[in-house]
């Protein structure tokens, strides 16, 4: 209000001045209004005092009447804690039991008359606030208690306080005149501790009296089972008394019957034994008293006795907790004449064993040798006879692509099925090789279904309607954690089963979820698997019907073989005249996530490759014009090569750099085509290249992955050949960038899905 009368931004003395001015006018009209009306403005203050005084008599009475009923809750408070008090009291003496309370300081609070009355000494010592301490100490050196010794007192006391630490503790203190208490604590969640006392006499002493009848019962069965033992045993206390013996203790050794008496000493029935000639000669005697004699935790003790009859017994001694011991002695005549007669028996049996295990051992040799030359000779025949294989795959697709008259077709299509069977015998031989040799290798990786469904319907699906069935595929989007190429074998082998040996009706393939594993089953509806077959159809060169069938029996054995080599666990449901059902647990792959399938590009018509200079690397002059060929009736330049010299006259002649490189693997003078590709690109650039190879090895594999050179293994397959071919205008000048993912082997990153 002030300052809005005057302005602060004004000077100091017009500030002061107005000030003054606004005083006066104030003083000068309080003055006039007392002298007009002064008894009216008393007796208005008279009034205003008289209601402020009521008012203020109102809230006192208001004020009293709210204290009166607080006062009467208090004391209606105080009347019930005092009952309830009085409640607790009497609940406490009810309880038949010693009951006290110390607060979280550790100081007594309440008790009972039942505390400590076996302590009458401590009872009347008893007061609020005695600290747990003090009680503790007073109850270990009262009089009543059961403890003899100052220093059994201590401990006593020490373990009292240890025990209180813990949030419950239970034990029992002894009293004097075979009396028993037993101390229960507990704390409470306020921080103060609980302390039950309970007279236990009665208890301890029927548990005694039933320990003594339970001990009696038994002495009796201990004594009846030391009479149906077949050692001779005698029991002897702490001070080397006789305590027990058995029935066959007298047996061996035909003791008098006054010996045989409960307290007779350890010596005197030494004595007797040693006069008798029953422990046989020696320092029997010595070692024994020795070991008697020695301290309560000496170590058992065995000695073997011969007697003069020949008898053979074997003594056993061992001391019991009281300083006790037990000697027992066993009969082992028979055993060891048995051993002896045994060891005078496997003398000549260990030399027949010997050299019948020599000739067995020479068998197995000899047949790991053939095997293992087996092995390597299916191996280096298969690799041989794919270099032909492959030409003449070649030379027929070119004899397919000709103006053929329908006979001459119909050679050519019939060519083409006795290769493409020779081609499905040699790569089930070299599998069975590989696996045979521990050349197989596994690759596990992320494996998406979908292609691979998306594969095997295709392949499979001119089969399935050529015998008139219904092949059904089941579409999974999951992926699974496997090789992609023996998985892809695996459900090849068992489709192509399925189907050879199905008549009528269906063939399906599928997955099912189980827990953390997908189960990929390949159900049929053909004639069944007979239960005392179902062995043996995963041997090799088995077949159930071979009269009807193709093929040579290794599908289902190489199946086996690389299962096992997966860790992917093979079932075999079947039912005859209902079909069977092959399958296969696949991890799920969680972790990892699957290269994403590209959708397949249109089919390319011939001629598309125009333009396109193909440097072929390739030693092998009938496999070289074969694939010359091919090239070139898909529309393609080729330049055929020998060796690496020739490759780079080749490209000096033309004056340019090929657009793609195909090399063969193995070369002419231990050449290889990795070798060739890594010098023709370091001269000319980052061109994309591909390796051919008859090499299935996992080495090979290996290798050309670390590069990023995609590897096709012979027999070629051609539509992939083409269609990797068709990818190379988009990789020139990028193989570098895109060779990452050149990780799959066969399933190189330029080959689409559906190959």
């Amino acid at each position: 209000m002030l300052q809005d009368l005057i302005d602060p931004s004004l000077p100091l003395a017009e500030q002061n001045a107005r000030l003054r001015a606004i005083l006066s006018a104030l003083m000068d009209r309080a003055e006039r209004g007392q002298m007009q009306s002064r008894p009216m403005g008393q007796l208005a203050h008279v009034v205003a005092l008289e209601q402020q005084v009521r008012t203020r008599t109102r809230d006192l009475a208001e004020a009293l009447d709210k204290l009166r009923v607080t006062h009467a809750r208090l004391s209606q408070a105080e009347r019930d804690a005092v009952s309830a008090r009085n409640s607790l009291v009497d609940a406490l003496e009810a309880m038949g039991e010693g009951f006290a309370m110390f607060d979280s300081r550790d100081r007594l609070t309440m008790w009972n008359s039942q505390f400590c009355a076996a302590l009458p000494d401590i009872r009347a010592q008893l007061a609020a606030g005695l600290p747990f301490r003090d009680y503790v100490h007073m109850v270990s050196d009262s009089d009543r208690i059961g403890l003899t010794t100052v220093s059994e007192r201590r401990d006593w006391a020490k373990r009292r306080l240890q025990s209180h630490t813990r949030r419950n503790a239970n034990f029992t203190v002894p009293l004097e005149g075979d009396h028993w208490l037993q101390v229960s604590e507990q704390r409470m969640n306020s921080g103060g501790t609980a302390v039950i006392q309970t007279d236990v006499t009665a208890m301890v002493r029927t548990e005694r009296l039933e320990r003594e009848k339970l001990l009696d019962e038994q002495a009796q069965m201990v004594r009846a089972t030391l009479d149906h033992i077949d050692q001779a045993v005698l029991i002897f206390d702490a001070k080397a008394r006789l305590a027990g013996w058995n029935r066959r203790l007298r047996e061996v050794f035909a003791p008098p019957s006054a010996l045989l008496a409960s307290g007779t000493p350890f010596t005197q029935v030494l004595d007797d034994l040693m006069r008798r000639r029953q422990l046989g000669q020696g320092r029997i005697r010595q070692v024994l008293t020795d070991w008697v004699d020695g301290p309560a935790l000496r170590p058992p003790l065995g000695l073997d006795i011969v007697q003069e009859d020949g008898t053979e017994l074997h003594l056993s001694a061992q001391a019991m907790p009281d300083r006790g011991f037990v000697m027992s002695f066993n009969d082992l005549t028979t055993e060891r004449r048995a051993i002896a007669e045994m060891h005078r028996l496997n003398e000549t049996l260990e030399a027949r064993v010997q050299a019948r295990t020599m000739e067995l051992e020479a068998a197995r040799d000899a047949a790991e040798r053939a095997n293992a030359s087996k092995s390597r000779f299916v191996a280096s025949a298969s690799h041989d006879l794919l270099q032909p294989l492959n030409a003449a795959k070649l030379f027929l697709s070119s004899l397919a692509t000709l103006e053929n008259t329908p006979a001459q077709s119909r050679l050519v299509d019939r060519v083409q099925s006795a290769f493409t069977s020779v081609e499905d015998i040699l790569a089930a031989l070299l599998d069975l090789s590989k696996f045979d040799i521990g050349a197989a290798r596994a690759r596990r990786e992320a494996v998406p279904l979908a292609p691979l469904f998306a594969r095997l319907r295709d392949e499979f699906q001119p089969m399935a309607d050529k015998r008139g069935l219904r092949l059904v595929v089941m579409p999974c989007a999951q992926a699974v954690r496997s090789d992609p190429v023996y998985l892809k074998r695996i459900l090849q082998n068992l489709v192509s089963n399925a189907l050879r040996y199905t008549r009528t009706g269906r063939v399906l393939l599928g997955a099912r979820r189980c827990g953390a594993n997908l189960r990929l089953e390949v159900w049929d509806t053909g004639p069944g698997i007979p239960p005392d077959q179902q062995a043996e159809i995963f041997k090799e060169f088995t077949r159930l019907n071979p009269a009807t069938e193709t093929g040579m029996g290794l599908g289902l054995a190489i199946v086996e073989q690389a299962c096992a080599l997966l860790d992917h666990p093979l079932t075999l449901r079947s039912r005859l005249g209902h079909g069977t059902v092959f399958a296969l647990h696949v991890p799920i792959a969680l972790a990892e996530t699957a290269l994403s399938p590209r959708p397949p590009g249109p089919e390319t018509p011939p001629g598309v490759l125009s333009d396109m200079l193909v440097l072929v690397v390739e030693n092998d002059a009938t496999s070289r014009r074969a694939l010359m060929g091919i090239l070139e009736d898909w529309g393609a330049s080729p330049i055929e090569a020998t060796s690496l010299p020739d490759a780079r006259v080749q490209i000096a002649a033309l004056g340019l750099a090929p657009d793609v490189i195909m090399a063969d693997h193995q070369l002419d003078g231990g050449a290889t085509g990795l070798a060739a590709i890594a010098t023709l690109r370091s001269e000319h650039g980052d061109i994309p290249a591909i390796l051919v190879t008859a090499d299935h090895g996992p080495a090979l594999m290996e290798q050309a992955q670390n590069l990023g050179i995609p590897v096709m293994t012979k027999p070629l397959a051609l539509r992939r050949l083409r269609r990797a071919l068709q990818q190379v205008p988009q990789l020139r000048g990028g193989q570098n960038k895109t060779a990452q993912r050149a990780k799959r082997g066969d399933h190189s990153y330029w080959l689409q899905p559906d190959d």
